[in-house]
């Protein structure tokens, strides 16, 4: 059995008035690249809680190849509605750790990917910190982006666990 590419998406992201937000483009996406045979599994989540779990226990007998969060990122964080995953979560006490830990156990080690597919997440000195220190803790590698990325997915980075980046903290600022 193969390993599962999953994806996570915001679904709280709806535009003023009758705009559909982006959350109608990230799910129309997850639905692209299922039909497409690049993602086996597709999830909106309203919450870092509700994605962890879903993250940790859909199909729980397989493992995890790929990750990926379509969403609203900042310097060193991964948005749901307002809430922030970012160096927190790495933290014991953090609620969301254990849950953390649980998707992380499923991942096939440091081939496996898990994609901050959101603006400016590995930006700066923070985002450095968080995709360095998510590496480690997660033992996969990590991608994310340090620009505003729009349609053009750009400042792309990946970092694998016990590596440092080596891209300037003041790209995409």
């Amino acid at each position: 059995m193969t390993a599962l590419r999953m994806m996570v998406y915001d679904r709280t992201c709806h535009g003023p008035g009758p705009l559909p937000g982006l959350t109608l483009t990230w799910r129309v996406g997850g639905w692209l690249y299922r039909a497409l045979g690049r993602l086996d599994a597709v999830f909106g989540a309203a919450s870092w809680a509700e994605a962890l779990h879903w993250l940790a226990t859909y199909q729980d007998g397989r493992s995890i190849q790929e990750i990926q969060f379509w969403g609203h990122g900042n310097w060193g964080c991964a948005k749901i509605a307002k809430e922030r995953l970012d160096v927190d979560i790495l933290d014991p006490i953090d609620p969301r750790h254990e849950e953390l830990n649980r998707v992380r156990d499923r991942m096939v080690g440091e081939s496996a990917l898990w994609w901050f597919r959101t603006c400016e997440t590995f930006g700066r000195r923070e985002g450095q910190s968080f995709a360095r220190r998510f590496a480690d803790h997660t033992g996969v590698t990590v991608a994310g982006h340090t620009h505003v990325i729009h349609w053009a997915q750009s400042g792309l980075h990946t970092l694998r666990p016990g590596s440092s980046p080596r891209w300037s903290t003041a790209e995409g600022v």
